[in-house]
């Protein structure tokens, strides 16, 4: 005997009724390689772009720089290098210094277990500054190698914007909890295209001015310009395009 509006035949030998067979829900079509490679990098970065939120919604610019330590393995190994070419004209000596602190850097991560990552990053591009400087016998060679790292990510940002994967967009839209529902929406599109666009401005500036300093010779104010147009700018760029790029509030 069936009931009414019901097709499955009830079982009267007392026994459990099996459990129907639970549905498969149904697959996400598969992403394009493109935009799979593009998100796994959003979810690499969403740790770090989270961090760079505070509590009342503003970017930390510290954080953002790379805290406190960071920032001081980023400039201090520059900065001695300058200071001591300045006041001894001593090529050796000035990048002796220069690697010294980078490798007491790492020598302080190793011996509190914190990640090398930044470390390692920076002990390498020091000591690969100073091997050219050292084998060309030209100090504001030291600086070389600056300029083609500031050039590969001019290039990735400005590849990100044309492909519409800018990175701002990656960096601001998890720290905004708004994941990747921005690449959805043409006018957050559109805004952090304009914010990603101010960092390339920021990379072109620096070489702007820098290049033709290196090219000079003039190793002083090379130096100078690469510690002041490093991470203050970086900051201040990043602080612009986060104002830049903030969802317009609607009532």
């Amino acid at each position: 005997m069936t009931q009414p509006g019901n097709d499955t035949p009830r079982d009267t030998s007392g026994a459990e009724p099996a459990t129907p067979p639970q549905k498969t829900p149904p697959t996400a079509p598969t992403a394009p390689a493109e935009a799979g490679s593009f998100a796994g990098l959003a979810r690499e970065l969403a740790a770090k772009s989270t961090a760079m939120r505070t509590d009342n919604g503003h970017i930390d610019l510290l954080a953002a720089a790379g805290g406190v330590r960071g920032i001081a393995e980023s400039v201090l190994p520059g900065l001695v290098f300058l200071v001591v070419f300045t006041l001894t004209r001593n090529l050796m000596g000035a990048l002796a210094g220069s690697v010294a602190i980078a490798v007491i850097f790492l020598a302080a991560r190793l011996a509190q277990r914190t990640p090398l990552t930044q470390a390692l990053a920076g002990i390498f591009g020091v000591a690969l500054s100073a091997f050219l400087a050292l084998k060309t016998g030209k100090a504001e060679n030291f600086y070389a190698v600056g300029f083609f790292t500031n050039i590969g990510y001019l290039i990735a940002m400005v590849v990100s914007i044309a492909v519409r994967w800018p990175v701002l967009g990656l960096l601001f839209g998890y720290a905004r909890n708004e994941g990747l529902r921005w690449r959805g929406e043409p006018e957050r599109l559109r805004a952090y295209r304009v914010a990603t666009w101010i960092i390339v401005g920021v990379m072109a500036a620096r070489l702007a001015v820098q290049v033709p300093l290196y090219l000079a010779g003039q190793v002083d104010a090379l130096g100078a310009m690469r510690l002041i147009m490093g991470v203050p700018l970086y900051a201040l760029g990043l602080w612009v395009a986060w104002l830049v790029s903030r969802p317009v509030k609607t009532d």
